[in-house]
């Protein structure tokens, strides 16, 4: 357990915002057979999407930082969650500090690399398709069950 107790792990998911009428509205082409190949499912709830992210340790956690419209790209890891989040905590954990992000691949853009070689934060290797889930995947999960109690019209779902 002491071998964790300096890793931040982190991810950043994106939420649907439909709403969910539990009603499935299909559409097909007159005069043609439900066949799975001419029946479109329908979603008459519009939305959007949320992308957020947040860190986790034993011993504390980030804010969560909603990234605003746009896809993320490495610099925008880099500026808008390496520089103010990361390294901060890298300050306070001191050098025995690793990061475990997901390979995803702004996580990867070499500038993101050489960002944290500049600010000597070591990476955790964790194989893309790693049969043991990200631990962060638990605050998802509980973050969708407790927005979904608050608002029960509005079920969102991870993407």
């Amino acid at each position: 357990m002491d071998q964790w107790a300096t890793v931040i792990v982190s991810d950043e998911p994106r939420f649907s915002l439909n709403t969910d009428s539990r009603r499935t509205f299909i559409w097909r082409e007159p005069g043609t057979r439900y066949l799975p190949s001419n029946v479109r499912e329908i979603d008459h709830y519009g939305g959007g999407g949320l992308m957020v992210w947040a860190g986790i340790m034993l011993d504390g956690r980030t804010p969560l930082h909603v990234f605003e419209r746009g896809t993320v790209t490495g610099s925008r890891y880099r500026d808008e969650i390496l520089g103010p989040y990361v390294r901060l905590f890298r300050g306070t954990v001191g050098p025995a500090f690793i990061l475990k992000d997901d390979n995803a691949r702004p996580h990867r853009a070499l500038l993101v690399d050489e960002f944290l070689e500049s600010v000597d934060i070591r990476r955790m290797d964790w194989p893309a398709r790693s049969p043991v889930p990200n631990p962060i995947e638990h605050v998802w999960d509980a973050l969708v069950r407790a927005i979904a109690t608050r608002n029960p019209l509005r079920e969102p779902s991870r993407k």
